[in-house]
């Protein structure tokens, strides 16, 4: 196979949340690359057939593994899943969590606790477990999905931006430790894109017209949109970026004076306003 730009042909590329909305897409696109896969969810069926899916059209050698990142046991079983199988792991990419909708006023304890298990502690533990083999071999890549609701409160979402606040400092803390060892960790903060879980937020077409005027580039990101971040931050053409955040949302970051009303509106008022001083 010709060497392609982002060289990850034959890397070992381990992928939480193998079979959720983001992790589908991205699964494939290391596929396409030549990358060797380890697919990890809960649904180890699911992960198995997606996974000897990608093996036959791609021709890369790729396994599917039931896997609760939350438990010790089961993190312990993949990574020496992983080791056997390969030998060694390049990539690891952390894209499982879960969100769960409720004022804080009325959270449920066992709700919150449930989404910091799956959110935090399920990408430390299995930072770790694959850690220690990064270190023991001298060099890996990890990429951690976050959000941009890492640094804005998603309201009425119990847990989840408090989760991936912590992921995002998870992911720094990785970096500092571990970068020694040529290890490397950056997180990616998306934000609006479509996947199965916000299928039905774009049903309405008002929300989503409202959404995209609240990016730069007035559209909905896609799940094609996060994978090639996540690519880039996995391979060795990001070698010198560690313990970085890399936004993919459309330019949301940049639109808050955007979104202040004036009269007319605000490219309409300018338009009037310049023609005005030109012809005082």
């Amino acid at each position: 196979m010709e060497k392609q730009w982002l060289d990850l042909v034959g890397d070992v590329c381990v992928i939480t949340g193998a079979v959720g909305g983001m992790g589908t897409k991205i699964c494939q696109e290391f596929a396409k690359q030549g990358a060797n896969l380890v697919l990890v969810d809960l649904n180890g069926d699911k992960c198995q057939e997606y996974a000897a899916e990608l093996a036959t059209e791609f021709g890369i050698q790729a396994i599917g593994v039931s896997c609760n990142t939350t438990s010790e046991s089961e993190v312990d079983a993949l990574v020496v899943r992983v080791k056997e199988t390969f030998g060694r792991c390049d990539v690891l990419v952390n894209t499982a969590a879960i969100l769960k909708f409720c004022p804080l006023e009325d959270l449920p304890l066992d709700e919150w606790k449930l989404t910091i298990d799956v959110n935090l502690t399920g990408y430390f533990l299995i930072s770790q477990r694959i850690g220690r083999l990064m270190i023991e071999q001298k060099s890996g890549r990890m990429v951690h999905i976050s959000t941009i609701a890492s640094k804005s409160p998603e309201t009425y979402s119990g847990a989840y931006s408090s989760t991936k606040a912590a992921v995002s400092m998870l992911s720094k803390q990785i970096a500092a430790e571990w970068g020694q060892f040529g290890v490397r960790s950056n997180a990616i903060l998306p934000c609006f894109v479509k996947t199965p879980l916000s299928k039905k937020f774009y049903e309405d077409q008002e929300v989503e017209s409202g959404r995209e005027r609240m990016t730069a580039n007035r559209r909905i990101g896609e799940t094609i949109d996060i994978a090639n971040a996540v690519l880039y931050m996995a391979s060795n053409r990001s070698d010198y970026s560690n313990g970085a955040e890399l936004t993919v949302e459309g330019g949301y970051n940049v639109m808050l004076g955007d979104l202040v009303p004036r009269p007319g509106g605000r490219r309409n008022f300018a338009i009037e306003q310049h023609k005005k001083s030109r012809e005082n």
